[in-house]
């Protein structure tokens, strides 16, 4: 009797069809009437392309979230962006631990695949701290917000602030506030102070926090050496995240600081934060204070580099990541100057390392490009807006030069699909739907050089 292949999927193929299945759930929810403001449906394609920016922690939008959505629709929004923001892996994880119920062997690999972790040695204390620190950290940003959202919008202004301080956190950049994002408190010290708190926060991943707290609790009688005994993740991760926030918001300030239509006429405290701002939302969150069609090319340039970027792994940003973008760079330099292995604050970088850096870097580049080609060739946009467009949706930003919501049915289903290929990974389609070899390291293919440059 011959026995029938059991079909089972992959951790990692399992993580990709939960986003998918939030997202059709989602768009389901918007469509209804209840959902919508105005309390007539909004077409299906509408709804769609909002859960997928909601799920994937986007922010772009063909719609306005504040006008056409009622506290239902805004509500399904703001769990959509939750969800997408942690996972949907580590909210039922959570789910289970609260009811007390033991996690087996798949669980744990799941966890490990959706945060991609390289052990799943204190997986369930690690998704506990996970959504308790996710809890207290958007709480205290929604207190915060509403010291200035209470007496302006009253009662209102209570859900605006956990609406905004859910989605800064998630790196969403999506708001209930106004139709142009934050530019109505672009030289608000709080709104700004806050916001990029947050962003900043989410942008650095779980991982970073635990090890800053190890050090701080270990360290306690040698506070100047902090630094010196984080692993080298997190040490990559603090270190590109300052430099980028840093150069990008000198870059912004000089290529803006003449430019009327954006920080021209500001005092230069305001130009500062603004430029501080501008580069730390172009990390994957996706606030605007200013409009992005009115930046200089200079400074959209600058912009785009930062989106490509992105955060840090296991976090709530998207991009390439931090650590990718070091990695490659060091192991470049490690090239040209005829090194064996690339090297990090005196730490050698694995090869497995290096090749998993090349790999998303290598498919996000070509996620961004066929993206771009099909939006021109099925819109006719700008150049420059059109890569800002597929970049933010790649990178999960959520920042447009008001573009989206001049998109034709398959100008929104292409940032639909981009969104969703940005979210997931390009690493993570890779490994989920690649063939799997069983005999690739017995027979090995021949070796020969070629040249290269």
């Amino acid at each position: 009797m011959i026995r029938k292949k059991k079909f089972t999927l992959s951790t990692t193929q399992i993580i990709l069809l939960s986003f998918l299945v939030t997202i059709l759930i989602g768009s389901g929810l918007l469509a209804l009437p209840i959902s919508s403001a105005s309390g007539k449906a909004v077409p299906y394609l509408d709804a769609l392309f909002t859960a997928t920016t909601s799920t994937c922690v986007t922010g772009l939008v063909t719609l306005p979230t504040v006008s056409t959505w009622s506290v239902f629709g805004q509500i399904v929004i703001l769990l959509l962006i939750q969800i997408g923001g942690l996972g949907i892996i580590t909210i039922m994880s959570g789910l289970m631990l609260l009811l007390n119920r033991k996690m087996g062997i798949s669980d744990h690999l799941l966890i490990q695949d959706a945060f991609n972790l390289n052990t799943m040695s204190g997986l369930a204390k690690f998704v506990k701290n996970v959504l308790l620190a996710t809890l207290i950290i958007e709480g205290i940003g929604a207190i915060l917000y509403m010291i200035v959202f209470i007496p302006e919008f009253g009662a209102k202004g209570i859900w605006i602030s956990v609406f905004n301080s859910v989605s800064a956190f998630c790196n969403a950049g999506i708001d209930i506030i106004a139709e142009n994002s934050l530019c109505n408190y672009v030289t608000n010290p709080l709104i700004n102070i806050v916001t990029s708190s947050l962003i900043i926060l989410g942008g650095l991943g779980y991982v970073v926090w635990w090890d800053v707290l190890r050090v701080f609790k270990s360290r306690t009688q040698k506070k100047r050496k902090i630094f010196r005994h984080l692993t080298l993740h997190s040490k990559i991760a603090i270190t590109v995240t300052a430099g980028l926030i840093f150069v990008g918001a000198i870059l912004i300030f000089i290529f803006e600081y003449a430019n009327p239509l954006t920080i021209g006429n500001m005092s230069l405290f305001d130009k500062i934060q603004v430029s501080f701002f501008q580069s730390i939302t172009t990390r994957t969150a996706g606030f605007a204070t200013i409009p992005q069609e009115n930046l200089t090319n200079a400074s959209a340039t600058v912009s785009i580099i930062l989106m490509l970027i992105g955060g840090s792994p296991v976090g709530t940003a998207g991009g390439m990541k931090t650590v990718t973008v070091a990695v490659l760079i060091c192991s470049a330099f490690a090239t040209i100057r005829n090194k064996n292995s690339a090297t990090l604050f005196g730490r050698r970088i694995s090869d497995s390392s290096e090749k998993k850096a090349v790999a998303v870097a290598v498919t996000f580049m070509i996620i961004c490009s066929i993206s771009t080609l099909l939006l021109m060739s099925t819109s006719n946009v700008p150049v420059l807006d059109a890569i800002y467009e597929t970049v933010s949706a790649t990178a999960t930003v959520g920042l447009s030069r008001n573009l989206t919501a001049t998109l034709n049915a398959l100008g929104k289903f292409i940032i639909i699909v981009t969104m969703y290929l940005g979210r997931v990974g390009p690493i993570s389609l890779a490994v989920a739907f690649g063939s799997k070899n069983k005999n690739q390291n017995v027979i090995s293919e021949p070796t020969e050089d070629i040249s290269i440059g």
